[in-house]
């Protein structure tokens, strides 16, 4: 697999300016072609450098687009700022615009799958500015918040003290928290964990914008029932590709899912930690290019009938 270092990555970047602020997004290939749009939503704390080891593969089937949303990676991070996930999922719409795509598959991370489910619900609400989406393949992320286990930063972050603590975090702890997330064998090399602080420190700072941006999870809690209702009354193809290892959404979020959402199509990676695509970017591209055959070919024109029973794989 081609990798792309940090630093290729931020000179193929553009910026659209969104209420006075940079966003930065990349998209390669060409907008009404004949591959389809697909949509990469990265998570918390990160940002869309983290498709780094699949993109490459990616690019020969289809047109890609990725955006760091406001207050991750090379874009703005505003001190006083509204974040929210309905904000998130405006900015997300505003760019797709600027592309020129009108319909696109969407593959989610984490906080992203928060926003992709947001999108969704737009889509199904209808009228003529909503998101047209073909599917929509999840990673780990809190789709359900009562399965979604936020780690011991994660809470006094968002608490009262958020503030506080965030100015006292440095390279090392950042590193060290991050790593705890990820699987036991796949834990990232000392230049990923560089290049993820690098990212939270550009532009801004994410260290003091953090408990804003974590006001997620009480929106989860929140919109609970439109955004699990856009699983659950998904017209289009879903799919979750889990690491099953993950404390935060591992396979204990996978077990709700398969519950509550049928036909379910669901691929567990045991071993693999809140990051497969970072962990096991191999299995990953297999289990997402095997959700529609047509990916394969590059065609990737997704029905609903594609899938018409429950679908789990686990891979050790």
């Amino acid at each position: 697999m081609t990798e792309i270092d940090l630093a290729t990555w931020e000179l193929a970047a553009r910026y659209y300016t969104y209420k006075g602020h940079k966003i930065a997004w990349w998209n390669e290939g060409e907008a009404g072609s004949e591959k389809p749009t697909l949509l990469l939503i990265h998570g918390f704390p990160t940002a869309s450098w983290d498709w780094y080891k699949i993109w490459a593969d990616l690019v020969p089937r289809f047109h890609l687009i990725a955006i760091d949303m406001i207050g991750f990676g090379f874009s703005d991070k505003p001190m006083k700022y509204p974040y929210s996930i309905l904000d998130q999922a405006d900015i997300i719409e505003a760019v797709v615009r600027e592309a020129g795509v009108n319909q696109f598959h969407i593959l989610a991370h984490d906080y992203g799958d928060t926003v992709a489910q947001e999108l969704s619900a737009r889509a199904i609400d209808g009228g003529d500015d909503a998101p047209k989406i073909s599917s929509c393949c999840f990673l780990n992320g809190g789709l359900f918040p009562e399965t979604h286990r936020a780690t011991f930063m994660q809470k006094r972050l968002a608490g009262l003290l958020g503030v506080l603590l965030a100015r006292i975090m440095n390279a090392k702890s950042f590193a060290h928290g991050l790593s705890g997330i990820f699987g036991e064998n796949t834990k990232p090399s000392a230049q990923e964990l560089s290049a993820f602080w690098a990212m939270a420190t550009t532009r801004g700072d994410l260290r003091r914008i953090a408990h804003a941006l974590l006001g997620y999870m009480k929106e989860r809690k929140q919109h609970r029932e439109r955004w699990v209702g856009a699983l659950t009354g998904s017209p289009v193809p879903i799919m979750v590709i889990d690491g099953a290892a993950d404390p935060i959404s591992g396979a204990h979020m996978v077990d709700r899912y398969r519950k509550l959402v049928t036909p379910s199509r669901t691929v567990l990676l045991e071993g693999i930690g809140h990051y497969p695509h970072v962990e096991a970017p191999a299995a990953v591209l297999e289990a997402f290019l095997e959700f529609n055959p047509g990916f394969v070919e590059g065609i990737g024109i997704c029905a609903p009938e594609t899938l018409t029973k429950s679908f789990h794989r686990v891979i050790d």
